[in-house]
């Protein structure tokens, strides 16, 4: 048995932790008494704890997020009841760092650390072991980049194979955005910027992953493309291995987040290279409305932000995926559905036809639209500025993860659910393409779209009494009916 656990509810089986990998690289001496223990929703509590259990650890480490706060909190109440012998008990991650120290998850917890952990975890790891004096609450200061150990080579060759690999070459963000937890600190675990990983090790140790067999890349920073120098220089380097690769399918591919203020001509270029299927760009785009832009302290041109998606279907075969939030102080429905129409036009205006099918060509309206909008609804995450918003601009959460905006002033409870229901639909109709063959119709090239597939959505809600587990073949027939009868939306 290993002294320490290393654990987490993942949001899915696809998504391991990186977090705890590097905590236990970071372990030094210490990590080969460490072993990782990673669950997902689908496991039941039962199957969660009979394997803490079967492990029998000295100190048990848990990751905390906003999407597996309630679960892990269920798993802490019930093992409080199951402990045969209970270990020293850990928090840390994202959710925890700005947690009320009265809530209710540390009621399980004998230690918390706030911030970045990899130092601070082993540090304590050690005092616990040697029975050394520890504050309940650590109050990690932001890692050395330069000097922590890199944690690759922990994924397993299933995780390569079958997984997303997670990575890093900068943690950090430049901006103040009041709803991002990117932009608080916590007295000197505040963030100081962005702090990028030294780079020619950073590429080793992803020419390493590529030999092994790494086919999903997903990198973290927030903002890649700040530094615009370092983003060529790292596309480059799998812009290499893919021109290495024989011909077909990409053999991987990889997935950055970007800034939209910061793509000039040299970086749409390099991207322009990569073949088809081996880009995926996140573009935060959150908010088209200048106004509520400036009152969460959102930078960026809408016109400029616009412009460079255009670019970027024009110039580039990546498949973008291009943010927005609802529910932000001071935009009502009509204007967060000109800004979705805006966004959509710009996804869809440079986007070439699908390819002739049966040897004639392609009508007009069907467009291979290579884009998803991401619709997500505003969420009050611990320790943002977006507090000081609640009065003024008359905003009401959910007391519980992930703590999203029920009303505000100027988007009334029912106007929220419609954009809910509309956000549901749009993922499970356009955003997986499940149903190209009569997306066309759904969506007319150059008309907008906003209040269109609103009434679709609102239909199908009336129709299925739900906005999930709805049979495919179902939904199809629900939708041709509504396009090719009376009952168009």
């Amino acid at each position: 048995m290993k002294s320490i656990l290393l654990s987490s509810i993942n949001a899915k089986w696809i998504h391991p932790s990186l977090a705890l990998r590097l905590l236990k690289a970071n372990l030094c001496e210490l990590e080969d008494c460490a072993e990782i223990l990673e669950f997902n929703p689908r496991q039941s509590l039962d199957e969660k704890i009979a394997a803490v259990l079967a492990a029998g650890p000295r100190i048990l480490a848990l990751s905390v997020s906003i999407w597996n706060h309630a679960e892990t909190l269920r798993l802490l109440a019930a093992l409080e009841k199951a402990w045969r012998k209970r270990p020293v008990i850990v928090l840390g991650g994202p959710e925890v760092s700005w947690l009320d120290a009265g809530a209710e998850l540390f009621r399980y917890a004998d230690y918390v650390i706030r911030g970045e952990g990899e130092t601070a975890f082993r540090d304590l790891c050690r005092a616990a072991l040697d029975g050394g004096s520890i504050p309940r609450f650590i109050d990690a200061p932001p890692s050395d980049t330069s000097v922590l150990l890199p944690a690759y080579r922990l994924y397993s060759d299933e995780d390569l194979a079958r997984k997303l690999t997670y990575v890093e070459a900068s943690r950090g963000c430049p901006f103040g955005c009041e709803f991002c937890q990117s932009s608080i600190g916590l007295g000197v675990s505040a963030a100081p910027g962005v702090r990028e990983f030294p780079l020619e090790n950073f590429l080793g140790e992803m020419d390493r992953l590529l030999r092994r067999g790494a086919r999903t890349f997903k990198f973290l920073d927030r903002s890649f493309n700040v530094n615009t120098e370092r983003a060529i220089y790292i596309a480059e380097f799998f812009l290499e291995r893919l021109q290495r690769s024989p011909g077909g399918n990409p053999p991987f591919t990889v997935h950055f987040e970007m800034i939209p203020s910061r793509f000039p001509p040299e970086l749409r270029k390099t991207l322009a290279r990569f073949p088809p299927g081996a880009l995926r760009l996140e573009i935060g785009i959150q908010t088209l409305n200048r106004i509520t832009a400036a009152a969460v302290k959102r930078p960026g041109d809408p016109g400029e932000e616009l412009q460079t998606l255009r670019l970027l279907r024009k110039e580039t075969s990546a498949i973008i995926h291009a943010d927005l939030i609802a529910g932000l102080p001071g935009e009502d429905l009509p204007g967060f559905g000109r800004g979705f129409d805006r966004l959509w036009e710009a996804l869809s205006a440079e986007a070439p036809p699908f390819p002739p099918a049966g040897g004639t060509e392609s009508p007009p309206l069907s467009r291979n639209i290579q884009a998803e909008i991401q619709l997500g609804i505003l969420k009050l995450l611990p320790g943002t500025a977006m507090i000081r918003h609640s009065e003024t601009s008359g905003m009401r959460y959910a007391p519980d993860p992930p703590y999203e905006v029920r009303e505000t002033a100027a988007l009334p409870a029912q106007d929220l659910d419609r954009i809910k229901n509309f956000a549901r639909f749009w993922e499970r109709i356009v955003n997986r393409r499940a149903f190209s063959s009569i997306l066309p119709a759904l969506l007319p090239f150059g008309e907008p779209v906003f209040e269109r597939f609103m009434k679709l959505a609102d239909d199908l809600l009336a129709q299925f009494g739900k906005n999930w587990g709805i049979d495919k073949q179902q939904l199809q027939e629900a939708l041709e009916r509504r396009l090719f009868t009376k009952e168009r939306p």
